[in-house]
């Protein structure tokens, strides 16, 4: 019997086991590196153990140290959650051998499955129809999908359509894997160029019981990662007998290694309902909650359960309507999913019902590793939460999630929420027609609100007011307000001049005629327009404001007031656009480039970033070299084009 459980792990999946294992009775203990030591996580837990450094190499990879940490707060089991070390068999043999009990499958389960290479040869064995594997790969095999063997994720992760770019992408490809995983083995197999992520939750205990708990579709992906999934996965409802088959074709995945406890069996499927094995999850997947919506379960739960020997029904409860989840991530997808990082100053997702749980029949639930005042830090993966709706048919389950994510109020950093929100708008999604190429088939990058020049008065307006309720003399004045009306105030917000005044008889402005002031505070501002009124929501930090509306929201530049003439670049300087580590250079000083020739790569939150050229040129400075740690705007190179 579980009474102490430290998990480990960070964010989100840490704070959600603690949800469960606080209504079993389950005392908790966090681990955290210097990084986190002020994270929501930490102050989840009854306990805490610091884990010294930032880099998850030092510290949440560091099997020792959190073995030590378990027996130093007094736990009784460990909890992998996802990522970090949830499916190294290594870590789970440690904590066994410690004493300690294991909150997953057994450690000769998570050796067969955590090589690609040698999970797909077992699952043919087992009659799982799979993807053969490319011994050498020709012109004829092209496109072909270049794949971690110890990994996923989407890291070390390549695809390559062209036979001359392949040394180039193989070599990118270990290196990749080698950082995320600490192995740089990588193979080739066909590339499906529409294929759909289809998998099956699976959940097995010790007494050869085995539920296939489901399907979920994971088709919405970027970079190979999935940012969309959903229960029951449109191509198998429509397709007849599919749902049968991949339960088959899981359930035969499972007993072929003796499984216990969690897992999830990824199948890539055509439109036509063919799937194949792409591997086995030895874990909870992020995705669990869409599963535990549509079904009343809780996964975790059921994990401790069977971790304490219990036994589980013949037959898992049937699934009922439907739950989307979207992945809100700390990342700019009009600039290649560029990761984010820095202070999250506001987090509000209006109408959440539930949070890390899912009773009821239908609503809105937030599963979060961040609060308001959290900083998102370059060394982890920068999601910020996974908002689920639920619902009895699928159009009104993505309604209510496209509802709140407009709404939503996520200041300090760029994120994905409007694309989110387009994707589930937009009717090829709604009619089912998805695969992992719907990102690059639909461009829908552009915000909601596009910086209109509306929302910018509202900011002038707003900041004029908070400089009036600060000052010192004349407070009661209106803002705007001058006594000799021949100029304007003039307010700059990004690429918006707004140039205003407020007379007797109410607000004047450029441009605006058919604006009329309705109120003005620091945090609201209303505006007749055109005979409609609408309410703009206001915010300010450093450098920043913020416009939130029913229909989205904007994030204004504020320019310094006193620039200081140090901080002017030389032209063509490429600057670091997140703090990471120079994994390496493809140039030296001195080098003739092309457009759009890569430089350097930049490693951070996981992945390998490629810095290229502008324009055709001269490198005609290099200041970093590989190794070196870099912050946000250090100039990476300076690119001088040549005169003709």
């Amino acid at each position: 019997m579980i009474r102490s459980v430290l998990v480990a792990n960070r964010g989100e999946i840490a704070r959600r086991v603690f949800r469960t294992a606080r209504v079993l009775g389950i005392s908790t203990v966090a681990v955290y590196s210097d990084v986190d030591a002020d994270a929501p996580h930490v102050t989840d837990a009854d306990l805490a153990v610091r884990l010294p450094g930032a880099t998850p190499a030092d510290t949440y990879l560091r099997a020792d140290l959190v073995v030590r940490a378990a027996i130093d707060a007094g736990a009784d089991a460990v909890h992998p959650g996802y990522g970090f070390l949830s499916e190294n068999p290594g870590f789970a043999r440690a904590v066994l051998d410690a004493g300690l009990g294991w909150v997953g499958p057994d450690v000769h389960a998570i050796t067969r499955m955590g090589s690609k290479i040698e999970s797909k040869a077992l699952m043919a064995a087992a009659c799982v129809p799979v993807l053969s594997e490319l011994d050498g790969v020709s012109a004829a095999d092209l496109p072909v999908l270049i794949k971690a063997s110890a990994g996923g994720g989407g890291r070390g992760m390549r695809i390559v359509r062209r036979l001359e770019d392949l040394d180039a992408e193989l070599a990118a490809a270990r290196s990749e894997a080698l950082s995320a995983f600490g192995d740089p083995t990588v193979f080739c197999e066909p590339y499906l160029e529409h294929g759909r992520h289809i998998e099956v939750q699976i959940l097995a205990d010790a007494h050869g019981t085995v539920w296939t708990i489901g399907e979920r579709e994971c088709s919405i992906q970027r970079r190979h990662q999935k940012v969309l999934e959903e229960s029951p996965s449109p191509l198998v409802e429509r397709t007849p007998g599919m749902r049968e088959r991949l339960f088959d074709a899981a359930r035969a995945a499972a007993t072929a290694i003796g499984y216990t406890g969690a897992g999830t069996v990824e199948f890539l499927a055509d439109d036509t309902g063919r799937f194949h094995f792409l591997e086995m999850n030895t874990r909870l997947q992020v995705e669990h909650p869409v599963t535990e919506c549509v079904t009343g379960l809780d996964l975790v739960r059921l994990q401790f359960a069977v971790a304490e020997g219990a036994r589980l029904p013949a037959e898992p409860p049937p699934s009922r309507g439907h739950a989307i989840e979207v992945r809100l991530y700390a990342e700019d997808p009009a600039r290649d999913w560029l990761p984010q990082s820095g202070t999250l100053h506001h987090f509000e997702i209006p109408g959440v019902t539930h949070t890390f749980t899912n009773d009821g029949e239908s609503g809105l639930r937030l599963d979060s590793g961040v609060e308001p005042g959290s900083t998102v830090s370059v060394h982890y993966d920068p999601m910020l939460a996974k908002i689920i709706a639920w619902a009895p048919e699928r159009t009104a389950a993505a309604r209510a999630l496209a509802g709140a994510l407009t709404r939503s109020r996520v200041h300090g950093l760029i994120t994905n929420r409007d694309l989110l929100v387009r994707v589930l708008h937009h009717p090829a999604f709604l009619a089912g027609d998805i695969d992992t190429t719907f990102l690059a088939r639909h461009h829908l990058t552009e915000p909601l609100l596009d910086k209109e020049p509306v929302a910018a008065l509202a900011a002038a307006l707003a900041d004029a007011e908070a400089n009036r309720r600060d000052a010192r003399v004349l407070g009661r004045l209106p803002g705007g307000w001058r006594n000799v009306v021949s100029q304007p105030q003039v307010k700059t917000f990004g690429d918006h001049e707004i140039r205003y005044r407020v007379t007797r008889s109410g607000l004047v402005a450029e441009g605006f005629d058919d604006v009329r002031l309705v109120s003005a505070t620091p945090d609201q501002v209303r505006l007749e327009i055109a005979g409609v009124l609408r309410t703009f929501t206001v915010a300010r930090v450093p450098g920043w404001s913020f416009v939130d509306t029913p229909h989205g929201s904007v994030a204004f530049p504020v320019p310094d007031r006193f620039p200081d003439p140090a901080t002017r670049l030389a032209a063509g300087s490429l600057l670091a656009p997140m703090p990471g580590t120079v994994a390496r250079l493809a140039v030296a000083a001195g080098d003739r480039v092309v457009a759009g020739q890569p430089l350097l790569w930049l490693e951070a939150m996981k992945m390998e970033h490629r810095v290229d050229a502008p324009a055709a040129g001269v490198v005609t400075a290099l200041p970093v070299a590989a190794g070196d740690r870099v912050e946000v705007g250090r100039v990476l190179a300076v690119v001088s084009e040549e005169e003709s």
